[in-house]
């Protein structure tokens, strides 16, 4: 099917665009023409002077709806995610495992390749958060779990998952140089996280190979005018640092300080987890947050839509710029998906919402959801 959206704002990841026309054909971006020049065999839709952008991307998220496929991963975990996600104008995510024992890590694997054959398409894959962390910055993850990374542990996983693992957040301080050149080698985001390491660690290790840094402020230790730590290696080396927009997790102030650092390096992800009352991580909700039992902060209650809305009306980050963060900068760390750009012979994964910041429809591949 060939479609038309017209008599919309286009955000197209590289400038906004008024009085086009978007044309989608199987399933990708075909072309992006004047609204008065859409070609026959297309059929319009009109959006009544709605936004179009580039699906969102979220590469951190736990659960939802109720299941918290972070802490107990199975395959209906991740249908609720990806539904609920589609619903909310995520047409990309990566299921989140946080530090667990190697039960739960082995059960998500095998979830996520058992899901891959029917995923409706916006499950990019597994998001490892630890175990490999610095028990020093554990945040809510049990110190029970928390170990140095063993490469042939490592190895028997990545093997085990047939490319589902695409992402793993570590503490690169702690571990070995071996197990760290094996992930870069076989194509995995290495993410600094939970990490205590001092500015010349850092300094080492960022962008070589450690190519992001994950929800930044969060869990590392903070600036100290004679101990600069992590942070500041991270604004001066300038790897893709995730943020949580939320405004709880981190301060608006601190994320315009980090958007000044980092430009188009700093990309949102929510963080978000569900409510859960079983396993390691029994998230409450407490009305705009989520706390374990004992009141330590976990993960938080955000979309990726009010993450975007946070950053243009809290933070004062153009609606433009702001779009780019929520897809077009985590598709660049991403590589090898055609995805964050309206762009013909990318994926036409699209978020349509108003300009209220409410979410009106998304489509994936072409296909109105």
């Amino acid at each position: 099917m060939s479609i038309a959206l017209i008599n919309a704002a286009l955000f197209t990841g590289t400038e906004k665009l008024e009085n086009k026309a978007l044309l989608i054909k199987n399933g990708l971006i075909s072309s992006i023409v004047d609204s008065t020049e859409v070609p026959e065999g297309f059929q319009k839709v009109d959006l009544s002077g709605m936004n179009v952008a580039p699906g969102l991307i979220d590469l951190q998220i736990y659960g939802s709806g109720g299941k918290l496929f972070g802490g107990i991963p199975d395959v209906a975990g991740l249908a609720q995610m990806e539904n609920d996600l589609l619903a909310q104008g995520t047409t990309g995510f990566m299921a989140t495992v946080a530090t667990n024992s190697d039960e739960v890590v082995l059960k998500a694997i095998d979830a996520a390749k058992v899901y891959r054959k029917t995923a409706k398409g916006n499950f990019l894959g597994l998001h490892l958060e630890g175990p490999y962390l610095n028990a020093k910055r554990k945040g809510a993850h049990p110190e029970k779990f928390i170990k140095k990374g063993s490469l042939s542990e490592i190895k028997s996983w990545v093997e085990r998952a047939e490319g589902e693992i695409k992402m793993v957040t570590i503490a690169p301080e702690l571990q070995d140089q071996e197990l760290i050149d094996y992930l870069y080698s076989e194509g995995i985001i290495i993410s600094a996280g939970h990490s205590n390491a001092s500015y010349e660690e850092a300094m080492d290790f960022l962008n070589q190979p450690v190519q992001a840094a994950t929800h930044l402020f969060n869990a590392m230790p903070p600036i100290h005018h004679r101990e600069p730590g992590l942070v500041p290696a991270i604004f001066k080396l300038k790897p893709y640092t995730s943020v949580v927009a939320d405004g709880i997790h981190v301060g608006f102030p601190m994320i315009e300080l980090a958007k000044r650092e980092l430009g188009n390096r700093l990309f949102l992800i929510t963080d978000a987890v569900t409510e859960a009352n079983d396993g390691s991580y029994q998230h409450v909700f407490t009305g705009d947050r989520y706390v374990m039992p004992d009141g330590t902060l976990s993960g938080s209650c955000l979309t990726m839509l009010k993450a975007v809305e946070n950053c243009v009306e809290k933070v004062g980050i153009s609606l433009e710029e702001s779009l780019r963060m929520a897809s077009t900068y985590s598709a660049e760390l991403l590589k090898g998906y055609k995805l964050g750009l309206l762009k013909p012979g990318f994926e036409a994964n699209i978020i349509v919402f108003d300009n209220e910041f409410k979410q009106h429809s998304t489509y994936l591949s072409g296909k109105l959801i």
